[in-house]
């Protein structure tokens, strides 16, 4: 590991996690949903509306608003604003941003929030108008869409490492595993390796069950100082490192590695830990193909060694390496942007112990990672953090 040359995070930590549960269809807008997120976290922290002078908001269906319009629209008056617009690494982005605005007190308590709808035809829309990369080069071969798009890259990873559908499977059966005990997880019923084999083909090698279900929903938590979360008598979660990098290895002629891969040593220097120290994970899961990736790129194995690591270990729950404990996108739904922040609230609940049904043993050190905006070959956008408990 590497010494890092960074300030430390001393005393910023992040409270009152929340999740708005998740639904398949609302005609509900995007900033209904972001509302109410906003609305939990004033409730869930015991704070007034006012006490919030920091906002760092991400979505994608919230059309020409940006975070300056929900402060009117929600009655906020805050002295630092932020809008992310990093697809599954905004909430990564997001707690790096607002951590460091807090330490320099340009903010006192700042709202990370993401939230979207899903109108019948809001998904299409929102791949319509991803990126203008997008629009001029992809959709003209008609392969619009992530599925085609991350089709290639898993062929070229699966390829070159001997990576099979059944290693990949894995990763989405134990999360289904996981999901059955997530009350809010869209996903309901068991899966098992032979009915994720079988499932029909999207996009070859993407099968039904490599993809996640879009629906509507949204996610938040605060950050603040230690001592005003102990002052408002609020569990706080202590961050401890964080990483973020766009555009990495930019030569290789196909993704098979991310971001994560160039300042992974950092990530655990600043922390102070090593990979083996981590009670719980969570990476952010499009495609089970890319968690294999982070599981190489995060340092849990070497690069090519992911489908051993996946065949190694028991990823549920009460598994010996417990992996996005609330189901993952894979099966308890991708909310757009609140999507990138599933990981990190349920990591934030499991290191707190408030995670309920889901609940990790003993979980005290977490880490959750972030990765987006694909264009074509490659998705431009990874981060991680690692963060712990308070003392129990």
């Amino acid at each position: 590991m590497t010494n890092s040359l960074r300030t430390p995070y001393d005393g910023i930590v992040m409270a009152a996690p929340v999740t708005i549960p998740y639904a398949r269809y609302s005609i509900e807008s995007a900033q209904w949903w972001i509302g109410r997120a906003l609305s939990a976290l004033v409730a869930r922290a015991g704070i007034k509306v006012s006490d919030i002078d920091g906002l760092c908001v991400s979505s994608f269906t919230m059309g020409n608003d940006s975070g300056i319009g929900l402060t009117q629209h929600f009655g906020l008056c805050v002295r630092w604003l932020d809008t992310i617009p990093l697809g599954g690494a905004s909430a990564i982005a997001a707690l790096r941003k607002a951590a460091r605005a807090v330490q320099a007190h340009d903010a006192d308590i700042v709202a990370c929030v993401a939230g979207d709808t899903n109108h019948v035809d809001s998904f299409r829309l929102t791949l319509e108008n991803f990126s203008r990369f997008n629009r001029d080069a992809v959709y003209p071969y008609g392969a619009g869409g992530a599925n085609a798009s991350f089709a290639l890259i898993a062929r070229n990873y699966m390829r070159t490492f001997g990576v099979t559908r059944e290693d990949v499977g894995r990763i989405a059966v134990a999360q289904r595993a996981n999901a059955l005990r997530n009350p809010h997880a869209l996903m309901k019923t068991p899966l098992t390796i032979e009915q994720y084999l079988a499932a029909r083909p999207i996009s070859d090698p993407i099968h039904l069950f490599d993809c996640v279900m879009p629906c509507a929903g949204a996610e938040a938590f605060l950050v603040m100082r230690d001592h005003t979360a102990a002052s408002l008598g609020l569990p706080a979660a202590r961050l401890l490192s964080t990483i973020e990098r766009h555009n990495a290895f930019a030569n290789d002629p196909m993704q098979v590695r991310g971001g994560w891969a160039m300042d992974v040593g950092e990530l655990y220097a600043m922390a102070g830990v090593k990979p083996d120290d981590l009670d719980i994970v969570q990476t952010y899961d499009d495609y089970p193909v890319i968690t294999m990736m982070q599981f190489e790129d995060l340092g849990f194995c070497s690069k090519g060694e992911g489908a051993a690591f996946v065949r190694q270990h028991d990823l549920t729950i009460d598994g010996d390496f417990p992996h996005n404990t609330s189901g993952g996108q894979l099966s308890a739904g991708q909310a757009g942007a609140a999507g990138a922040y599933l990981g990190l609230v349920e990591g934030l609940r499991q290191v707190l112990g408030e995670a309920g049904p889901t609940q990790v043993k003993n979980a005290k050190l977490g880490l959750a990672a972030g990765f987006g905006m694909i264009n074509y070959d490659r998705g431009l956008a990874s981060g991680a953090a690692i963060f712990a408990g308070p003392a129990r």
